[in-house]
């Protein structure tokens, strides 16, 4: 393995990172003790604000009768792909009760959680996408209440963001970014129920929020800038590798975007290319900085040394252009979504393919997925244990509880088998409740 192209710069650096924290920390810390009036002031000195935070029924359809239709039809499209995988994977996590031993009932509900805050950016670009990927999983999971919002920019939010967040069930819309939205949902401010989850992306501040309060409320994801991988072999076309990494370094200055191959020819190619497609870029600022400072080029000597290479940095987005893609769908572990194929653009995913685009950076793709419907739900396990069961399980459970040294969970069990069996001569030690009047 040796590196075509290395980056020129490592992610934030620690001193960056306190210098958010600490900001954030101060904000949150105001917001939580002095409320709306805190909000009220951010939001005039960050966004220069001074209006109504909570969309009004008659702005929302004014802002709504801004969109073109054509563009609220193929918002529509979008809304259909990504719903319909959320209801096969609602539909996928099942409520079910068992009988494990005669008189012990198990099972397991799946419970929608009430009230979630969906964050949807609103700086450089419109992300009406993300309000369809965040509010429309959360309305197919269940919830009850939906707060979305978004910053605003001159006198309202990006319209068809609003006509977005409208289409897809949000109940509550904010004209309202940064960490002063983060907080209103957490601390339910301005008459808005306290979210039980906070999702969608946003900058680093954002981020830093959501990482803070969790705990408070749920997150999603600890987000951080976006990340795109290839992995290419002699079968990939250098164009299309070059086109589809210059199109996801236009997220920011910081998002990384790697090609992992075994073919130097590609590497080299795509090496040339680059940085002649982003020079085409409207944004090629955008895309030349990502590229010089986080760009990487990684030849591999083997497929499987592609796939360790691939599951260390973990990327957000992993595109296949190589041949036998069912071997890589078998054998890589560590991806937010893997886009298979040539035809398989990140971008499609990103606006329309259906799969959730809010997705884990920063190799949090070890342990975590991306949002999805089972994100707004909670597994909830219930048992009852008939008096006939207890002789078995008070017994068992008697005996562990002692055994770790902790006599009040014996006790209660000791208790259950004096009281439904008290007749029996136990063959260890079962403590007899002194009674008092």
């Amino acid at each position: 393995m040796r590196y075509i192209k290395s980056a020129a710069a490592s992610q934030t650096t620690e001193s960056q990172e306190k210098s958010i924290r600490d900001r954030v920390e101060i904000m949150l810390l105001d917001i939580e003790r002095r409320k709306e009036k805190a909000v009220i002031e951010y939001a005039r000195t960050l966004d220069g604000w001074d209006g109504e935070f909570l969309l009004s029924k008659e702005k929302r359809a004014s802002l709504i009768q801004q969109v073109p239709e054509s563009l609220r039809q193929d918002i529509q499209f979008a809304h259909r792909q990504v719903t319909r995988f959320a209801v096969a994977q609602r539909d996928s996590l099942t409520e079910f009760e068992i009988e494990t031993e005669a008189g012990v009932r198990l099972g397991q509900r799946v419970i929608p959680m009430a009230t979630a805050g969906c964050y949807v950016p609103g700086g450089r670009y419109a992300h009406m996408a993300s309000a369809v990927m965040s509010v429309a999983t959360a309305k197919t999971a269940g919830v009850e209440n939906i707060i979305a919002c978004s910053p605003p920019r001159g006198t309202s939010m990006n319209a068809a963001t609003a006509y977005a967040m409208d289409l897809s069930g949000a109940d509550v819309i904010l004209e309202m970014g940064g960490v002063q939205a983060i907080a209103t949902m957490a601390y339910g401010l301005f008459g808005c129920p306290e979210a039980d989850i906070i999702v969608g992306p946003g900058n680093a501040y954002v981020a830093e929020a959501k990482r803070i309060l969790f705990g408070t409320v749920g997150i999603d994801v600890f987000a951080g800038p976006t990340e795109s991988a290839i992995i290419a072999d002699q079968t990939a076309d250098p164009m299309t590798v070059v086109i589809d990494l210059v199109s996801q370094a236009e997220h920011g200055m910081n998002s990384p975007v790697w090609l992992f191959t075994t073919d130097e020819s590609l590497a080299n190619a795509v090496d040339r290319l680059l940085p002649q497609v982003a020079a085409d870029m409207p944004n090629a600022d955008v895309v030349n900085a990502a590229w010089r400072d986080y760009g990487v080029i990684v030849l591999c000597d083997s497929p499987e040394e592609v796939v360790t290479i691939s599951d260390e940095y973990a990327p957000e987005h992993l595109q296949i252009i190589a041949s036998d893609s069912s071997w890589w769908l078998k054998n890589l572990r560590n991806y937010g979504s893997l886009f298979i194929g040539e035809g398989s653009t990140v971008s499609y995913g990103d606006k329309c393919a259906g799969t959730n685009h809010i997705l884990p950076t920063r190799r949090a793709s070890r342990y975590s997925g991306g949002l999805n419907v089972q994100k707004f739900l909670k597994t909830q396990t219930y048992q009852e244990i008939l008096p006939e069961a207890n002789k078995t399980f008070g017994a068992v459970a008697s005996r562990i509880s002692r055994a770790e040294g902790m006599e009040g969970h014996a006790r209660a069990c000791d208790w259950r088998l004096r009281k439904y069996y008290p007749d029996t001569q136990w063959d260890f030690e079962v403590y007899e409740q002194k009674r008092y009047s």
